[in-house]
């Protein structure tokens, strides 16, 4: 059974199922929620004690990494107008890879390197 995409934005459902697929994780639930900059600087505050605007947050809920049966994977909160860097796709991709266990800060580029390899099967 496929990822129920059914709470991500349909603009956004190609980008999450590529990740999802390149991170091995093949069922499960997650939602894509687009916010302002306000919302994603309290939800920044509350979660991670930081009093700051950023692009992106990921919120994993049932563990990291392929799994088999379905899961909830978690939430990711997009902030566009702080989508600087990246593209919206770009980041949607970032953020479902964070919630599929993977971590750029840690892990030597493996991170950075799957999220090119999925955003050049997108182009």
């Amino acid at each position: 059974m496929p990822a129920d995409l059914s709470d991500v934005p349909a603009e956004l459902r190609g980008p999450v199922a590529a990740a999802l697929d390149a991170a091995g994780v093949e069922d499960g639930h997650l939602a894509v929620e687009i916010v302002d900059a306000g919302r994603i600087q309290a939800l920044n505050r509350e979660h991670r004690g930081v009093d700051a605007p950023t692009d992106v947050l990921s919120f994993p809920i049932d563990g990291v990494g392929p799994a088999a049966g379905p899961r909830e994977l978690g939430d990711v909160a997009i902030c566009p107008e702080l989508c600087v860097d990246m593209t919206l796709t770009e980041t949607v991709v970032h953020g479902v890879l964070h919630l599929c266990g993977h971590d750029h800060e840690t892990d030597d580029g493996e991170m950075l390197a799957l999220q090119a390899r999925v955003l050049a099967s997108l182009r």
